[in-house]
Parts: C-alpha cells; sequence; structure tokens
C-alpha cells in the first residue's frame, strides 16, 4: 500500500488544485495501481507539529510519509511516483 498525504488548510485555493490532480491521477493509473494508493488530507491547523514545519509550504504532498511536492503538484511526476 502506498500512501499519498496532502497536507492543507481551510481556505487554500492551492490546496484544492493539489487535491484534483491527485485525484485526476489516481484516475488514470491502472486500477492494480491505484487500488494500492490511500489518500489522507490532513489540515496543519489540527496539528501543531505539523503546521511549524509545514505552514508556508501548503499544499504539501508526502508520499509514504517523504517530501513529494509542495506549492504545486505534477500530474506526471506524482504518476511516475506511484507506479515506481
Amino acid at each position: 500500500m502506498t500512501e499519498v498525504t496532502l497536507l492543507t488548510k481551510p481556505g487554500c485555493h492551492l490546496c484544492d488544485v493539489a487535491r484534483e490532480v491527485i485525484d485526476v491521477t489516481l484516475a488514470g493509473l491502472p486500477d492494480s495501481v491505484a487500488d494500492t494508493v490511500e489518500v489522507t488530507e490532513v489540515s496543519i491547523l489540527d496539528d501543531q507539529a505539523l503546521y511549524e514545519k509545514w505552514w508556508e509550504k501548503i499544499p504539501v504532498v508526502l508520499v509514504d510519509g517523504e517530501l513529494h511536492a509542495h506549492w504545486r503538484v505534477s500530474q506526471d511526476r506524482l504518476a511516475a511516483a506511484l507506479q515506481g
């Protein structure tokens, strides 16, 4: 199982874009890959440690707990990481 975590905060328009890129990317992957990806969304306002670390970089996408992207998410790069 691959875990994709989207770190967000309320009212973040780039977070909305990142969420859409993740959804479109997963929809374009083969089912055998997409079915092994779990997406979790976490607000940095709910976790002080996340807030302190990421407040100026959201949206942040983590793949298996490792930084994949911040601010802008590339659909091609995310697809490659998930199939990799």
